[in-house]
């Protein structure tokens, strides 16, 4: 059975850093794709970045790519999202997902999400 598991959210303030967790389990993280994508209540869900199953990594936000950095401990079966120099605008719900073909910015690709972790940034 497949689990993804986020943890790592919570409150900031402007400036501040977090640092996220996607663990999973039932899949072997050296053969594929994992996303964190973020999603705030009236709004698309938003793509973050994406690690592939080689290493390699694709950000698909101009306003984040300079802030966020995404990585991944395949021994650990974990996917990091490094938050650093977070604004009020990062606010949202951050989800991890698991695609088993490619890395994309297109969230309906995706096989697998978990529930996902709040990060709230507040003055």
């Amino acid at each position: 059975q497949v689990r993804i598991v986020e943890s790592g959210g919570g409150l900031a303030q402007p400036g501040e850093s977090l640092k996220l967790s996607c663990i999973t389990s039932g899949l072997t993280l050296d053969a594929i794709n994992v996303a964190w994508f973020r999603h705030v209540p009236g709004k698309e869900r938003e793509a973050i970045s994406c690690t592939t199953w080689r290493g390699q990594t694709f950000n698909y936000s101009d306003s984040m790519k300079d802030r966020f950095t995404i990585s991944r401990d395949n021994a650990k079966n974990t996917v990091y999202l490094q938050l650093d120099n977070l604004k009020p605008d990062d606010t949202a719900k951050y989800y991890c997902a698991v695609d088993l073909k490619v890395c994309t910015n297109w969230d309906l690709e995706f096989d697998y999400w978990g529930q996902g972790t709040q990060v709230t940034v507040f003055s």
